[in-house]
């Protein structure tokens, strides 16, 4: 769904979270992260114990993957308010009974802390707006001159760069209890649903059809982070890389029916997803979407294979 924006950048009159600002997550063998993201596109950055993943030509730090023993682990979840936000935040928790808790000990300790109902940690800051506030540009269409081919040859196709981070999605132990915390505290809005099996959430001062997401699960997790490109064709390519450099794990390509995006999702060493995401529907600051309860059939993707078995399994939980 591309729509005008009218220049509408904040939802007026509402104090809510602008961005998905950064994920945390901690793995085992943080070498075997470095490599997985390098390849996936990523501009990754070493220091000491973590990696920051970055895109390149942009200088903002969309993730962090901390060395942590045992297994795969979300740590927290950070969100951006604009300037003057985080004090009516602050007391509108306080208002309606959400408990501040210290920083994590991986954080730089700034902002505002809480806890979500499944013990995730949550940080608030004052921080620019990172998530987009206009749709997406798109690679133009191939030109089809009339003396060869449109498609470039195989071996000067060039390595797929995503453009920004699109969204998280988390498993949760119960999914109206997560939506109704992160839209009471935060102002996420609901953008789409199947009953309580997965639902997607937006933010109210424009962004992607859904900045955070949730699956259900016995417990909750890290499921994926999904990242931008600019056509269709990145997404294959991507997909085609991350196959010849051994990640033969995967579900793609196809369209999804909710956020309409098409989509490849690679699964790590840890059995979590990163998705190469191309055309998903943008929601304006100043436009109401109707969020719709999806039948399982028809919310999961229009088309493409369907996804293996491990794809839905939540490795924080079982083995």
């Amino acid at each position: 769904m591309k729509v005008s924006t009218n220049g509408a950048t904040r939802r007026s009159g509402v104090t809510a979270v602008h961005s998905l600002h950064r994920f945390v997550f901690g793995v085992p063998d943080l070498a075997l992260a470095e490599r997985f993201y390098t390849e996936f596109g990523l501009d990754v950055r070493r220091h000491d114990a973590r990696i920051d993943l970055h895109t390149f030509g942009n200088p903002h730090c969309w993730g962090s993957v901390f060395a942590v023993p045992g297994r795969k682990k979300l740590q927290y979840l950070s969100f951006g308010v604009y300037d003057g936000d985080l004090a009516p935040l602050v007391r509108h928790f306080d208002a309606i009974g959400v408990a501040r808790t210290p920083p994590h000990p991986l954080s730089d300790g700034a902002g505002v802390w809480v806890r979500d109902p499944d013990g995730n940690a949550v940080q608030l800051i004052t921080a620019g707006k990172v998530s987009p506030s206009e749709p997406p540009l798109q690679a133009p269409p191939a030109v089809h001159p009339a003396d060869h081919g449109a498609a470039p040859p195989r071996s000067q196709a060039g390595r797929v760069r995503p453009r920004r981070l699109s969204h998280v999605l988390l498993f949760s132990s119960d999914v109206p209890r997560s939506v109704k915390f992160y839209r009471d505290a935060l102002g996420l809005r609901l953008s789409d649903h199947s009953g309580e099996i997965i639902a997607f959430m937006h933010g109210a001062h424009a962004s992607d059809h859904h900045m955070l997401a949730f699956a259900k699960s016995e417990g909750p997790g890290y499921h994926h982070s999904s990242w931008d490109v600019a056509s269709i064709d990145d997404i294959g390519l991507g997909m085609q890389h991350m196959v010849a450099c051994g990640h033969v794990r995967g579900w793609g390509i196809g369209r999804h029916v909710i956020g309409s995006n098409y989509f490849y999702y690679v699964q790590d060493p840890w059995g979590s997803f990163a998705e190469y995401s191309y055309d998903i529907d943008f929601i304006p600051a100043n436009v109401d979407w109707p969020a719709a309860d999806h039948p399982p059939e028809d919310s999961f993707y229009v088309w493409g294979p369907p996804p293996p078995d491990y794809f839905i399994q939540n490795h924080e939980v079982s083995g």
